[in-house]
Parts: structure tokens; C-alpha cells; sequence
């Protein structure tokens, strides 16, 4: 059914609200509330326009002491302003202006401020703030100084705000500033590295300062004055928290010394590798600065990478030259209650004069103008070679070392020395070179050198050992030629002396040096020179047989050593036609040389001079004599018997009747001293030197107890 327009019309209307509805109540709630809202708005923003016109009239100077105290108690520290002082906004940017700034140090920090400048003006953005970023959109800062400062236990510092651990003050983001007039200053006790900088005028706008940062100043380390200059690489990145590539140079004890590498910050280099070139006119001068001794050498170059975790220093991928030798390897510096230095070099090359510091000498003198120069200048006598420096006796108590070192070649033109292996130990003033081996001409040379410096005078020790080494090869730098010499020698230098120099322990010295030489041939011509068998001499000279090789039975060059003089004990070699014998002897006080040696033929020789022949002079200009006092004596007689007989009688002065009695090889190749050698039937000799020379005659001792002394000695054989 439809429902017309008038049905709808008469439709009753709603009913009106029953009284008690909820409806107009949450109304007027809601508008309650909302003017509370308002009201509070705006209350806080006349708040804040209040705070914003009263600091912008007053330059927020009356927030002063409030700026202190509460950035004060932020930082743990005492911070002041000693001048002028603004904080308000300007316009929405915080403005903050002081003059005479100062934040303190540490009580156990020797200056008073971490930092102080004569004037700061920056604007903050004021969000920065609330959520921790701590941008600066505009810095000026004029007349800083930044003290920074490791106690001396080196467990905290100036700039980390604690006293233990804590976190370094972090730069904020700086969007444009302008610095003037800058300084920093950089102690550390336990390194006594104490350094005084000045930082370049910086200019950055829109968050670029420009390619690097200058950095220039001063310092000393331990007793060693310094310069340096760096830069800062990459100060745009610096500014916001980015790396901190960084290159200093630094020019010190006649040094240059090259580092750059990336810091996580510019005050931590904790196990940050860093590239280390360094290069000078002497690689002691270095090491000096840390009070390290080490012998002088030549100019040097070296390069490697450094790592610094704790107390210790890691030099790895050394690579460089000292003179005219070459040097790879590791170091690492151990800077605890004593430095302790461990090492692991090698070297291809070694050039022989570079080697001369390792017994004293300079090898710049040596280069130039010879051992006796270089022995001259270490305070040795006129015309003496060996070194009289005196060990660097309080150095080498005040730090530690192991080292190993390899050496390949040594460039040498007289003895061919390779393949070096030395270990060193150096303990509280005790120096051990032990073991030190080296190759010698196909031989070998074991030795243990030991410098008690505790003891004073120094108690030093010389246990030298030489494998059969071929004596061609030996000598060749001599003139001795190796073809047609079989012949080889092996030794033992066993001595202990006293004495703060290698002069003075040897001067003072005993012990035994012997070298023996087993079956072997040497060149015809070398061995009758020495014998002056002038009939045989001459007879194979025109026969064309100067190299025929001379056979040697067996043959023994020893020395009894008492208080720096060695004698004869004995000097004794057999070969296939003569008996060579050895009297006198050398001193290691005054280097001088007195000994004699003759030749008794086992076979008749019509022409031989069968003088002794005369070695004399000093170790740096030994001097040959052939013309004896006994062969003047010879001729003389000879001169006579032709004027009173006929002149073929005076040939009979120069007969060698061949009567020398052939030695036995057994206490010969012992090393044994002379009161032990014998002749083939089992008598003793009475041909030989028995360790005596001049006044150095020793009676106390008998012949037993000097031979099992000397039997011990050559116990390696």
C-alpha cells in the first residue's frame, strides 16, 4: 500500500532528550579540555618568547654559573669563564659565546687545564642537542690550547673524563669555523715522550676545510730533542666522524723519521698499523734515543710497519740497507719495567766493512783510511789494530735483547766468509754472542763470545772452534794459490780475560789457541821458501817444478797464553822432506810479533841456509826477516873456510847433513803441547818450544798438570 505525502507529513516527530543524557556532558569535556590544551600551548610558548626575550635582552649572561656547574658536573671537572659569557638563541640557533674558557685537568696532571682558549663564539643547533649529535653550524675559536695527558701508570688520561676508564671527548660535527692561534701540547711519562704542536689557522666553509691540516712543533724523547711536522689528510672526513689519515715527519739525533696511517682518532694509535720510514747517517743515533746501544754503522734507509698494542712495539716488514748491506726482518719493543728488545734479522749481503763496528771499529775510518786509523780513533796505541773502546758498559745494563741474525755473503776480498747464523742474549749486562757459526772456506766456525759487564772489570770469554777447513781456499787472499795446496787446518782459540774494551780483555787473557794440519800437499815453491833450501830451490826452479806438490805429514801452530802473551807451545809441522819449527811468540798487550822459524832437513842438501827465519813487527805490519843473524854467521864461516882452505870448502858452511828427526802425528794432530810431542821411535823432543818466552818462563806448574790442562782443551779434536 502506498503512503501518500499527507500520511508522511503526520508521521509524530522524535521524541526530545530525556533529561540525565550523557550526550552534552562529553560535549563540554571535550571543549574543556581542548581550551586546557590550548591554554597550555600557549602558555608554553609565551613561556619560551618570555625565555627567548629575556635572553636575547640579556645575552643569557646571568646563566653563567649555571653553564658551569652543569657542564661541570657532565665533564667531572672544574670548568670556568673567566670573561664574558653569552648563551640564547640568535635567532633560532643557540649562540654561545665565552671568553677565557678553561676545563681542568686531573689532579695528577702536570698543567692545571685540559683546555682553555681566549675566546669561543659558535652557534649550536638546538636539536643537535636533544638527541645527542652535537652539530656546530658556526665556530670561531681563538687562543686554544689542548693539554693532553697519560698518568704515569698509563691507565688513563686528560681527555676521556674519567678516572678510569672512559670514553674520549668526540669532536662535534662543525659545519663552518674559523680557528686561530692553536696549540696542543701531548705528554706521556712511561714513553718520556713529551711533544709541544701548533695548529696550522683553519678555515671551513659549508663542511670543507681543504686538503689537509698543518701541524708543526717541538718535543723530546727521554733525553733526545725532536721537531715534527703533520698533516692531517683528510680533514673534511675528520670533521664528521670520518677517518683520520694522517703523515708526520720528524727530524731528530741526525734522523728522519717518516710515519702515516689512519688513527680511529687523532690521539689513539692503539694496534693501528702504521708506516715507519726512517733514514740517517748512523742507525746507533736511532736506537740511542731509546736507549738502545747498538755499534755505529754507515748511512742507513729502513722501512716497515709498526704496531703499538699496550706495551709493546711491533716493527714487521723491515726492509732497507745500512751501507753497502742489506737488512729485512722483525722487531718488537717490549717498554715494561725494562725495555726488552727482541729481534729476527737477515741479510743477503754483507759488506765487510759494514761489519767493522761489531769489534769497535768506525767503518767510515775503515773505508777511508785503513784499521789502524779506525783503531787509532777508539783510543788504541800508534800502529796497533785492535779496538780499544770500552764496552758501553751502563747502556747495556738498562734494557734487554734476543736477536737472531742471518747472514748469507760477506763481501770480503781476503777471506771468504757466507752463511752467518748469530744469536745473541743480552740479560741485565751480560752479553752472549752464542752460538756464532759462519762458513770460512768451506769450513766452519763455531763460536760463544761472552761479555760479562756485571763483573768489573768485565769478565769476557773467547771459545772459538774451526772445522778441517781447506787451506788453498783460506789463504788465497794472501797469495797462496789453491791449485796444487790439499792441505787443510782445524783449531780451537780458547781464552778469558778482564777488561771493559777487546784491547784490555786480551791483554789480560789466558787459555790456548792451537791449529793443526793433517796429511796434505802444498805448492813446492811456498814450501822451500819458507825452509830456505836454496840447493832445492833453486834446482826445481829450472826444473820447471815450483808447483810439485810437497807432501805434509801432519803439523800443529800452537800457543800457551798467560796474562796477554802467547808463546810458542809448540809451532811444529813434519812434512816429506823437512821438520819446520817455531820458537818466540806474540803479545796482545803491545800486538807485538817475536818468533823464529827454521826448517832441519831429513835429507842431504848440498846449498841450505838452514837459518832461522824472522817474524817480527806489530799485527798491523808484520815483518819477514830471511837474513838471519845466524845465516850472516853461516856466511861468514863460509867466507873464512874459502880464504884459509880452498873455495870449494866454503860450500860446507851451507851443508844440511839431513839429520831432522820426523815428528809423530798422533799428539801433533792432538793439539798437544809441546812437552807431549815425540819423534816417530817414541823420544821426546827437545826441538820444540815449550811455551815460554823470554821472561814469561813458567816453572810452578809441572809438565803433568800443564799437559792434562791442555789435553782437556783439545778434547773437540
Amino acid at each position: 500500500m502506498e503512503v501518500t505525502a499527507a500520511q508522511r507529513t503526520e508521521e509524530p516527530a522524535p521524541a526530545p532528550p530525556e533529561a540525565g543524557s550523557d550526550v552534552p556532558r562529553d560535549l563540554a569535556r571535550r571543549r574543556r579540555w581542548w581550551r586546557i590544551a590550548r591554554n597550555v600551548v600557549l602558555g608554553v610558548i609565551a613561556t619560551l618568547v618570555a625565555i627567548w626575550l629575556i635572553l636575547y635582552i640579556t645575552k643569557g649572561r646571568f646563566l653563567k654559573p649555571t653553564f658551569q656547574s652543569v657542564v661541570g658536573k657532565m665533564l667531572k671537572r672544574d670548568v670556568r669563564v673567566r670573561g664574558d659569557f653569552q648563551l640564547y638563541f640568535a635567532p633560532w640557533n643557540i649562540k654561545l659565546f665565552a671568553e677565557g674558557l678553561t676545563v681542568s685537568n686531573p689532579a695528577w696532571a702536570s698543567k692545571p687545564n685540559l683546555f682553555e682558549a681566549r675566546r669561543i663564539d659558535a652557534r649550536i643547533a638546538p636539536l643537535s642537542l636533544l638527541f645527542g649529535k652535537r652539530r656546530v653550524r658556526w665556530m670561531e675559536l681563538d687562543g686554544g690550547a689542548l693539554d693532553m695527558e697519560w698518568d704515569a701508570r698509563h691507565l688513563t688520561n686528560t681527555w676521556t673524563f674519567s678516572e678510569k676508564k672512559g670514553e674520549p671527548f668526540q669532536l662535534p660535527r662543525i659545519d663552518r669555523a674559523t680557528i686561530r692561534g692553536t696549540t696542543m701540547r701531548y705528554r706521556d711519562p712511561r714513553m718520556q715522550l713529551v711533544t709541544d704542536l701548533k695548529i696550522d689557522d683553519i678555515t671551513a666553509l659549508e663542511k670543507r676545510i681543504g686538503s689537509a691540516i698543518g701541524l708543526s712543533g717541538t718535543g723530546r724523547y727521554r733525553t733526545t730533542p725532536f721537531r715534527l711536522d703533520a698533516k692531517l689528510l683528510s680533514p673534511d672526513a675528520t670533521a664528521t666522524g670520518g677517518e683520520n689519515k694522517l703523515t708526520l715527519r720528524a727530524w731528530a739525533a741526525n734522523n728522519i723519521l717518516d710515519v702515516d696511517g689512519t688513527l680511529p682518532s687523532l690521539a689513539e694509535v692503539e694496534d693501528v698499523p702504521l708506516r715507519v720510514r726512517a733514514r740517517g747517517r748512523n742507525l746507533s743515533e736511532l736506537v740511542q734515543i731509546i736507549g738502545v746501544v747498538l755499534p755505529n754503522t754507515r748511512a742507513y734507509q729502513l722501512r716497515g710497519q709498526l704496531v703499538k698494542s699496550g706495551q709493546e712495539y711491533r716493527f714487521t716488514r723491515v726492509t732497507g740497507r745500512f751501507g753497502n748491506s742489506d737488512l729485512a726482518g722483525r722487531v718488537t719493543f717490549l717498554n715494561g719495567e725494562r725495555l726488552h728488545i727482541d729481534a729476527n734479522l737477515a741479510t743477503r749481503s754483507l759488506d765487510i766493512v759494514d761489519a767493522a763496528p761489531f769489534i769497535g771499529y768506525n767503518p767510515d775510518i775503515v773505508e777511508a783510511r785503513g784499521a789502524i786509523a779506525a783503531a787509532a780513533a777508539t783510543g788504541a796505541g800508534p800502529a796497533m789494530v785492535m779496538p780499544d773502546a770500552e764496552l758501553p758498559v751502563a747502556s747495556m745494563s738498562r734494557f734487554d735483547a734476543d736477536l737472531r741474525w742471518s747472514i748469507s755473503d760477506v763481501k770480503s776480498r781476503r777471506v771468504p766468509i757466507s752463511n752467518i747464523d748469530l744469536t745473541l742474549d743480552l740479560e741485565r749486562g751480560r752479553l752472549a754472542l752464542s752460538p756464532l757459526t759462519f762458513s770460512m772456506a768451506r769450513g766452519n766456525v763455531a763460536s760463544d763470545l761472552i761479555f760479562d759487564t756485571r763483573q768489573r772489570p768485565s769478565a769476557n770469554s773467547y771459545d772459538i772452534r774451526l772445522s778441517p777447513t781447506p787451506m788453498g781456499r783460506l789463504l788465497a787472499g794472501y797469495g797462496v794459490a789453491e791449485a796444487g795446496t790439499t792441505g787443510t787446518v782445524r783449531g780451537r782459540i780458547q781464552l778469558a780475560g778482564r777488561g771493559d774494551s777487546i784491547h784490555d780483555s786480551l791483554a789480560t787473557s789466558g787459555g790456548r789457541i792451537a791449529f793443526t794440519m793433517p796429511r796434505g800437499s802444498f805448492w813446492t815453491r811456498n814450501v822451500q821458501l819458507a825452509e830456505l833450501d836454496v840447493g832445492t830451490f833453486v834446482q826445481k826452479m829450472f826444473e820447471k817444478k815450483l808447483k810439485e806438490p810437497v807432501q805434509i805429514n801432519c803439523g800443529v801452530i800452537g800457543f800457551s797464553v798467560r796474562n796477554g802473551v802467547a808463546a810458542a807451545d809448540p809451532i811444529l809441522i813434519d812434512t816429506q822432506k823437512n821438520v819446520i819449527l817455531g820458537r818466540g811468540g806474540f803479545s796482545f798487550k803491545t800486538e807485538a810479533i817475536d818468533m823464529a822459524i827454521r826448517a832441519d832437513g831429513k835429507k842431504f842438501s848440498l846449498f841450505s841456509g838452514q837459518s832461522p827465519v824472522g817474524i817480527g813487527g806489530r799485527f798491523a805490519s808484520p815483518r819477514i826477516d830471511v837474513v838471519s843473524d845466524e845465516l850472516l854467521g853461516r856466511a861468514g864461516a863460509a867466507l873464512g873456510l874459502a880464504i884459509v882452505a880452498t873455495p870449494v870448502a866454503g860450500v860446507l858452511a851451507f851443508v844440511d847433513v839431513g839429520d831432522a828427526k820426523s815428528a809423530a802425528c798422533g799428539p801433533v794432530l792432538a793439539g798437544a803441547t809441546a812437552a807431549a810431542q815425540r819423534t816417530t821411535k817414541g823420544e821426546r823432543r827437545d826441538d820444540v818450544g815449550s811455551g815460554t818466552t823470554g821472561k814469561a818462563e813458567d816453572g810452578k806448574r809441572s809438565r803433568d798438570e800443564k799437559k792434562g790442562q791442555r789435553k782437556k782443551f783439545l778434547g773437540i779434536f
